[in-house]
């Protein structure tokens, strides 16, 4: 979809209207997608599923609500001049819609890849290489139940939710698979005793090479990746990442030990031929929706570094 009037130099000028309207959508989106955690917040109340897109990813839910073009787009209109104080807004002379010139205000995207270019060209190498490699569907979701292994109740992390087959019926799921975590952040977790479990030894540094577009936690980060590159990522692109996030994490919750009939969802049960039958089948949709997310988040990098992202390892 088009979200800008192509100009010179490769810009997209907005007209007041146009982008106030796109700013309107974009909250009213985040606000039905925001309410739920914002009133469990104001009650004080937990949720094993959903909170977990604001405590382990880090953007706060005002943050995430506010709209930004994303690099290369110029606001024109008295309200884009709001935006001069937040940081790597700037104003640009650009041709309007109307063949003149105009003053409006975008993103900096020379300063911003001045100070952020490290982690541009290292979400662009991760994503390329995630990109570039097949799916791997055999993993079954076994990160989670791999958390909780052999530890007491009173251990696990959401000791407020009984385990559906209990601590010894956990273990024996977790034993009897071959245990196939690639993604670090996942693989961290794990409890000692089922660390030798795994076939792979995911690290940090090894991160570029290890992740891959079938797993769970990996196209999970395509959030995380988008509101690392706020505001260069326009609001929209943010916010279809926060959904796919939101859904790949109920699967995970599904497919996990948990007994979660108490907060509105049935089992994925992974232990079973057509409980991994299923378990596929959901991993190999959220697969191809976080390569296209992946592939418009390289077009921003792309955008950032002036041409084809450079590859890098640092943060």
């Amino acid at each position: 979809m088009s979200i800008g009037i192509p100009a010179a130099a490769g810009w997209r000028v907005l007209e007041q209207a146009r982008w106030r309207e796109r700013e309107a959508r974009h909250h009213e989106r985040a606000d039905a997608l925001l309410a739920g955690h914002l009133e469990r917040r104001r009650l004080g109340a937990a949720h094993p599923v959903e909170d977990f897109l604001f405590t382990y990813y880090s953007h706060k839910p005002g943050r995430l609500r506010r709209w930004h073009p994303g690099a290369g787009a110029v606001l024109l209109g008295e309200a884009a001049l709001d935006r001069l104080d937040r940081r790597w807004y700037r104003e640009f002379t650009v041709p309007d819609p109307r063949g003149g010139s105009a003053r409006g205000v975008g993103l900096d995207a020379e300063a911003f890849y001045a100070e952020r270019g490290a982690t541009v060209d290292f979400v662009s190498a991760l994503l390329r290489a995630v990109n570039a490699r097949p799916a791997h569907l055999g993993c079954f979701g076994l990160h989670e139940w791999a958390m909780v292994y052999r530890l007491s109740p009173e251990q696990v992390r959401h000791a407020r939710v009984p385990l559906r087959l209990g601590s010894e019926g956990t273990d024996r799921v977790v034993e009897s698979h071959r245990v196939h975590c690639s993604h670090y952040d996942a693989f961290r977790f794990f409890t000692p005793e089922a660390r030798p479990l795994n076939r792979l030894r995911p690290t940090r540094r090894d991160q570029v090479d290890q992740d891959q577009p079938g797993c769970l936690h990996a196209t999970m980060d395509c959030y995380k990746w988008a509101y690392k590159l706020t505001p260069a990522v326009p609001g929209e692109l943010v916010l279809d990442c926060f959904e796919l996030a939101r859904d790949v994490r109920e699967l995970d919750m599904r497919a996990s030990p948990y007994d979660l009939s108490g907060h509105g969802y049935s089992p994925v049960r992974i232990e079973t031929a057509e409980g991994k039958a299923e378990y596929m089948a959901a991993q190999k949709e959220f697969a191809e929706r976080g390569t296209a997310l992946r592939s418009r988040l390289l077009e921003v990098c792309e955008a950032l570094a002036g041409g084809p992202a450079r590859g890098g390892r640092s943060r």
